[in-house]
Formats: structure tokens, C-alpha cells, sequence
């Protein structure tokens, strides 16, 4: 049920009336309606520009993730200008409690602001569903992808839903259909490739583990001296997507070259150290992978993810149980993990073409 605690109001008791068969709850001591969708969207439909529907003991919060803290002090600290709006102070202690991702930080900062300095005259708290579907019009306009028009919507909603405490305020914002698209692979001679044109040994190491251990980009980037396990031939890696700990696979190849690695770099803390000791940068991994699919002659651009990718399908391929290959992604769900079926070759070359016959 929704329950619906409000303060004695003739008009606010009129509309509860107009919801969908109110009831009043002795034991809680509330009007409810049923929970469903319908009758959710109802609620906030009900009461626009009446009251603010304060939902924090409804909606869940995003969990918190156990991570090192989030500096966004570079934004505070910014240089100024008159003629720029810049996100509210609110803004960016909220991101701080709720300990999003950095990455998550800088996503919704820069995105809240460009949809504010769209309209620099407005006061942001009287923007309205019209001026956001205005900008979001202009962002199809200028032929902006389906993830970066969400993500500018997921920074606008966490102002007015989270910061200012007005939980679905923009319910009805529609959002793009999701593009269903398959993941980009290349093949095993292409990545073992890669590794032989590459002779800095550092960025060996790099290029296979993103490989022999499906690793993201950050997880690469987080990984410590101890979570290299060599007698049991496992990478743990801490703290991913959605905070969670898992283990991976180890290759011997990559095991010899890391061992080969840490003789030369002497890396203290982070497995991979740039400057004074800290963590890689993202960018400088990406430039690595670009730089060696091209000794390598891919025609294709390839990215860190790809090798992700890349991982999945060829143990898909080999006869590697879809669970297993969930478990060592880190995927809440095998559905996630499926659409690797659509690209694996397997099944395919068991398949005459007509043409062929």
C-alpha cells in the first residue's frame, strides 16, 4: 500500500478523496491506495502545484558505496564568472553524503549545469516540466546520444528529487528507448596481437589483464598489490559496479609479465602507479589500448571495454558455463550476461548458409 500522512488541510483532504478508493488505516493512522504504478503517478499528478510530496520514507535510497571519499572540491573551487551559473553548494555536499561515484559526480555537474545556463534568468527552483522537455528537445536537436540525454536527466531529477526533497517531481519527463545494442568483440590473435607489438612492460600487463580477467577500466585502475592472488591463481577485485567484491580469473601468461613488471616499476600501493605513487589515470589506459591495436593493425577503434567484452564471448565460446561467466563479470543478472550469446560464433558456424547447400 501507499500510505499518506499529510497535515489537516480542506483542499489537500478533497483531493485524497479524488484518489483512486482511499482508505483510512487505524493501526497507522493514514489514508492508503493500493501500490501500483498507476496509482503512484496519480499521487504526484493529484497534488501538482498544490503540495510538495515529500517521499523519503517511500523511495529507497541509492546505497552507499564503501569507497575512498569523493573529492569534488575542484568545483567549488573553481574560478568564477558573472556570466556563468554554477551548481548550487546543495548540489555538491548531497553528492558528497550519498558518496556517489567521482565519475557519477562530474557526469551530474556538468550536465545540471548546462541545463541551467540555458535559462541564466530563471531561478532554478521555477524551471518546469516545459522548459526541461524545451532543452531535452534541443539536445535531440543536436543529434546527443540516448545515454548522454538520461544522464542529463538523472542530474536534473537528482536536484529537485534528492536535493531539494521533492521526490518525482518530473515522473512524466519521457525518457529516449533504450538502444539494444550488441557489444563490440574482436578476436583472440587480435588481442595476443597486441600484446606482442607492445614492449613497455607496464602496459602489457595492462592490456592483458583488462583481457584474462574481464576487468572494467576502474577496477584495473583500483587494483592493489594484494589483490593479485598467485597461489590460487585469482585477481580479487573490491569495490566494483554497484559495490561489490568478486574474484577473477588469473592467466599464467599475464602472471609471468607482472612478475617481470614489478622488478622494473617497484609499484607501491596501486598494482599500476602514475606519478608520486597514485593511481593511473583513465585516460592514460585508454591511450594504451589505442596505441596497441594499431601496432597491431586493428582496422577497428578499440577501447578498454572491448577486451571486457572480448573476455566473455570467447570463454561463451569455449563451453564456459553462462553462471561462471556471470560470477566472473560481476552481473547482478545472467540476462545481463545473455546478450554475449548474440555475438559468440559458436552456434553460428554449426549453421550451413543456404548458399553453400
Amino acid at each position: 500500500m501507499i500510505g499518506i500522512q499529510f497535515y489537516p488541510d480542506k483542499v489537500i483532504q478533497a483531493l485524497i478523496k479524488e484518489l483512486p478508493n482511499p482508505k483510512w488505516s487505524k493501526e497507522f493512522a493514514m489514508v492508503y491506495i493500493i501500490n501500483t504504478a498507476k496509482n503512484l503517478n496519480q499521487v504526484f499528478e493529484k497534488f501538482r502545484g498544490v503540495a510538495w510530496v515529500n517521499g523519503n520514507s517511500f523511495f529507497k535510497e541509492k546505497p552507499i558505496r564503501d569507497n575512498e571519499p569523493v573529492d569534488i572540491n575542484w568545483y567549488r573551487n573553481r574560478i568564477k564568472t558573472k556570466s556563468y551559473r554554477y551548481v548550487p553548494e546543495a548540489y555538491l555536499t548531497k553528492l558528497e553524503l550519498k558518496r556517489y561515484a567521482l565519475n557519477t559526480c562530474k557526469t551530474y555537474i556538468s550536465q545540471f549545469e548546462k541545463f541551467i545556463n540555458q535559462y541564466p534568468n530563471c531561478p532554478i527552483i521555477e524551471l518546469s516540466e516545459q522548459e526541461i522537455r524545451t532543452y531535452l528537445q534541443l539536445l535531440i536537436q543536436q543529434n546527443k546520444s540516448n545515454s548522454y540525454i538520461n544522464q542529463t536527466i538523472n542530474s536534473i531529477k537528482f536536484y529537485y528529487e534528492a536535493v531539494m526533497e521533492m521526490p518525482n517531481r518530473f515522473y512524466n519527463i519521457e525518457r529516449p528507448r533504450k538502444e539494444h545494442k550488441l557489444p563490440q568483440v574482436i578476436s583472440k590473435e587480435e588481442i595476443q596481437s597486441m600484446m606482442i607489438c607492445t614492449n613497455n612492460m607496464k602496459h602489457r600487463c595492462i592490456v592483458g589483464l583488462l583481457y584474462s580477467a574481464g576487468l572494467r577500466r576502474s577496477e584495473l585502475l583500483n587494483l592493489q598489490l594484494t589483490d593479485i592472488d598467485s597461489k590460487r591463481m585469482l585477481v580479487y577485485i573490491r569495490n566494483a559496479k554497484n559495490n561489490k567484491d568478486r574474484y577473477s580469473l588469473l592467466s599464467e601468461t599475464v602472471l609471468k609479465d607482472l612478475r617481470i613488471y614489478y622488478k622494473q616499476w617497484k609499484p607501491k600501493k596501486y598494482l599500476f602507479e602514475g606519478m608520486l605513487g597514485k593511481k593511473y589515470s583513465t585516460e592514460s589506459v585508454a591511450k594504451i589500448i589505442r596505441n596497441a591495436s594499431e601496432k597491431a593493425k586493428i582496422i577497428r577503434k578499440v577501447t578498454p571495454h572491448m577486451l571486457r567484452h572480448s573476455f566473455a564471448t570467447h570463454l561463451l565460446e569455449n563451453g564456459t558455463d553462462i553462471r561462471y561467466i556471470q560470477t566472473l563479470l560481476g552481473h547482478s543478472s545472467t540476462k545481463t550476461t545473455e546478450i554475449y550469446t548474440q555475438v559468440a560464433v559458436h552456434n553460428f558456424k554449426l549453421i550451413r548458409n543456404p548458399l553453400d547447400l
